[in-house]
């Protein structure tokens, strides 16, 4: 509400920002609100001096900010950090540019002097609360009602429709004695402008006490009244507007905000609250209506613009009406783009942050409009309407705007109209704003899982690998599932599935952390159980609630050996060569994270053409099912299945996932074929220099049968340097395994714990290029240790046949 009467009951500041961003008027006022003495704030930036949240700092910046700003917050004083409250009104101001000219004028209150005790506010002829001073002599029954203040809100008082605003006056005299130092036409400059924006204002939350006097079929001879003037009774002609049009309920307009809130706020997709929006004002506020959003909030591929003009790319994303179908379908059509011309009612609204209200259009104005549409001729639609363009912003950042138009053979809009479509624009600003940052959060969130999870499966020798990943219904429920398949040294497989709990941005960070972990620890070829342990290590030093299930598991295709530790994962499925299916007897372990528990590795022996499923809780557990019962159904199933991976996932997902799970699911199948034996061969050696020229020969002999005699050559030179260097720098006993498969891998492995290591030489060394002559004639090369010593190995890419 505007009341003439709070006039002078709270102190008041006028603070000015030159071109520069620079504070250039600061009077004692200020001062005293604050804490800073004017030697100290002249010259400064008002975010550096006033200590503004962040939110509001860009309100002092015109250029980014693009339209006036009201509103209230509280702040440390300089001088001794307690708090102020204060509530803002700070303008844009188009002046002469320099270091003493007015770029922005900010008008700051003490809201806390609205709320003490002693302050006389009347509503017309009603005294809500008396100003301090003694009371009267015959009790608190004959005292006045009292009132307290909830809310105290800045808002703008535009200019009368009825004619002059008699705010506007005496705050010009007031705005006059604040800024005593600028010139008559300086300051007439600045006042018009203010005036044109609106004037301070404030909203006010208020509780009003007033006696109660039980009803009796007698009235008391003296009951205690409150002195309260009685009105003079109305006529109907005397009735507000929106009485004598058969208003219900003085409450209905709060029903129907309330209601269109609701509907509103419904939905977290951006555009869809836009299209809501169009639908709830028509035909309760309007016949017609349009929302129009910035092209970078349609598509969020940017924060919304600081500075709207002309040259901003908008799009229109609703249209609503209740005219004949089609009327408005070739003119004002749904996803539009728009380039708005700056002298449209469209940029100035987003350029002020007010709305432009034209109560009847006229010709002219009509084809001003049609000038901003593309195809055909709209002006007979809005000439003879009263037009309403209300801007969208949220957070201090322009959004978009909407327009209301009204049949012809309705009244123009009204001052309740004003605020209730006022309100329901902050609340629309909101909801649009909100879901387009819920759209970027599950936009990042998705895209951070998606480059944490592998692309394709390997192509390793004696297994096939497919994946399925499923995320959940929701967006907003990303969560931690990853799965990964890991070639290993010596041709084997690692195979990992794991969940983070929790949902969201940490646990899909969490769950990349984990994976990368994974990777690293079975690289060094460590037993499943010692990779849990050091993942459970790495879990707890993360976080205390950084918990995770996790399954991994090793597949060697040459010893047809599968080794497992879980870590309260659910178990996988084996299903033999022959379809019987059974759950793996793992044992359960605790997730990684608790800490304190060990982990064990259980090892199986697989058949070739068998095959392994591992998946996430989230194929498994549906509010119709718990997981033991999901498990079983898999079991069941796979019994079933063809030995066509890509079949056996989708079918999986189709038969147990829910249509819109609840959680992420994943799923890895793995077919085990195992390298022929005859691919094989291993070498034990005796630890003597004659063994060099003796196992050079045999791998000769062993290439010439596999038909590999394009790599004999540098095959026995590689294996020459590395059993050199196991027979003088190792220790104990020295064999060499080749394996043909996908590519020729040769392992030499001893009893030593020295890790080999490249390093530069000399020209004159005579010894340690071995190693830079197996990393430069090898496709890869490495090295990993075991438990009774070390393996050196190389690669060399098999020519296609």
């Amino acid at each position: 509400m505007v009341i003439a009467d709070l006039l002078g009951v709270t102190r008041m500041t006028a603070v000015m920002v030159n071109d520069r961003g620079r504070i250039s008027h600061w009077d004692d006022i200020a001062a005293d609100l604050f804490g800073a003495a004017r030697p100290q704030a002249l010259g400064r930036p008002p975010g550096d001096l006033l200590r503004l949240p962040r939110e509001h700092r860009g309100a002092f910046e015109p250029e980014a900010f693009g339209h006036v700003w009201c509103g209230a917050c509280t702040l440390p004083r300089a001088d001794n950090g307690e708090p102020a409250e204060i509530g803002w009104w700070v303008y844009p101001i188009d002046g002469a540019p320099g270091d003493h000219g007015v770029r922005v004028l900010a008008l700051a209150a003490d809201l806390r002097s609205l709320r003490r005790d002693g302050i006389g506010i009347t509503v017309g002829d009603l005294l809500l609360a008396p100003p301090a001073g003694p009371g009267p002599s015959d009790g608190a029954a004959r005292r006045p009602a009292t009132v307290r203040l909830l809310r105290v809100e800045p808002t703008l008082a535009g200019p009368s429709p009825d004619g002059p605003d008699p705010f506007a006056a005496p705050f010009a005299d007031r705005l006059a004695e604040l800024l005593p130092a600028l010139d008559p036409a300086e300051f007439g400059t600045i006042a018009s402008q203010v005036l044109a924006l609106g004037c301070p204002a404030v909203s006010l939350g208020l509780t009003l006490r007033l006696p109660l006097v039980p009803q009796t079929r007698t009235a008391p001879a003296a009951a205690p009244t409150v002195p309260l003037p009685r009105p003079a009774p109305r006529t109907p002609a005397a009735l507000p507007p929106r009485a004598r049009r058969g208003f219900p309920h003085a409450m209905e307009p709060l029903a129907f905000l309330g209601a269109a809130g609701e509907q509103i706020g419904s939905s977290l997709d951006h555009l869809q609250a836009a299209r809501t929006l169009a639908e709830v004002l028509v035909p309760r506020l309007a016949d017609f209506a349009a929302v129009e959003l910035l092209e970078s909030v349609v598509a969020d591929s940017a924060p919304p613009a600081d500075e709207v003009d002309e040259t901003t790319p908008m799009r229109r994303v609703a249209v609503a009406h209740n005219d004949e179908p089609g009327r408005w379908d070739d003119a004002v059509p749904e996803d539009e783009p728009l380039s708005l011309p700056s002298c449209t009612p469209f940029v100035q609204a987003m350029r002020t942050g007010r709305p432009v209200h034209i109560p009847r259009v006229d010709e002219g104005q009509a084809a001003r409009l049609a000038a901003a549409f593309g195809a055909g001729d709209p002006r007979p639609l809005f000439a003879g309407r009263a037009l309403l363009v209300v801007p969208l912003i949220a957070r201090g950042r322009v959004l978009g705007t909407f327009m209301l138009l009204r049949k012809k053979d309705r009244h123009a809009f009204d001052q309740l109209d004003l605020a209730m479509v006022d309100e329901l624009a902050r609340r629309a600003a909101l909801c649009v704003d909100n879901g387009r940052l819920y759209r970027r959060e599950v936009q990042v969130a998705e895209e951070l899982q998606r480059s944490m999870l592998p692309d394709d499966p390997p192509d390793v020798a004696g297994a096939r690998v497919r994946y399925r990943y499923r995320p959940a219904g929701q967006a907003a429920q990303v969560g931690g599932d990853w799965f990964d398949a890991i070639p290993l040294p010596g041709c084997r497989l690692g195979l990992v599935v794991g969940d983070v709990m929790g949902h969201g941005l940490t646990s899909a960070a969490i769950m990349g952390q984990l994976r990368t972990a994974v990777r690293t620890l079975a690289a060094e070829d460590m037993r499943p159980d010692r990779v849990l342990r050091q993942l459970d290590g790495l879990a707890r030093r993360l976080g205390e609630d950084y918990l995770a299930t996790c399954l991994f598991a090793v597949y060697d295709p040459v010893e047809r050996r599968c080794t497992v530790a879980n870590a309260g994962h659910v178990p996988p499925v084996l299903v033999a060569a022959d379809g019987e299916s059974r759950v793996l007897p793992v044992p359960p372990g605790v997730p990684v994270g608790v800490g304190g528990e060990p982990f064990e590795t259980t090892e199986f022996k697989v058949e070739d053409g068998s095959q392994l499923v591992l998946c996430t809780d989230g194929l498994l557990e549906r509010r119709d099912r718990d997981i033991d019962a999901g498990l079983e159904e898999l079991r069941a199933r796979l019994a079933e299945a063809s030995g066509d991976l890509d079949r056996t996932c989708d079918d999986l997902l189709d038969g147990l996932a829910a249509p819109t799970p609840a959680d992420d699911i994943a799923i890895v199948a793995v077919g085990f074929d195992g390298i022929p034996l005859d691919d094989v061969v291993t070498w034990e050696l005796e630890p003597v220099p004659g063994s060099v020229p003796w196992i050079r020969a045999q791998v000769g002999v062993r290439l010439a049968g596999w038909g590999l005699d394009d790599l004999a050559d540098t095959a026995r030179l590689l294996v020459s340097e590395l059993v050199t260097n196991a027979l003088v720098h190792g220790a104990g006993s020295v064999g060499l395994r080749l394996i043909k498969g996908r590519t020729l891998l040769c392992e030499v492995h001893d009893d030593g714990a020295d890790m080999p290591h490249l390093r530069h030489t000399d020209a004159t060394d005579e010894s340690g290029r071995g190693l830079q002559l197996v990393g430069h004639l090898s496709t890869r090369w490495g090295t990993h240790r075991t438990e009774g010593g070390k393996v050196v190995w190389f690669e060399q890419r098999v020519p296609p046949r």
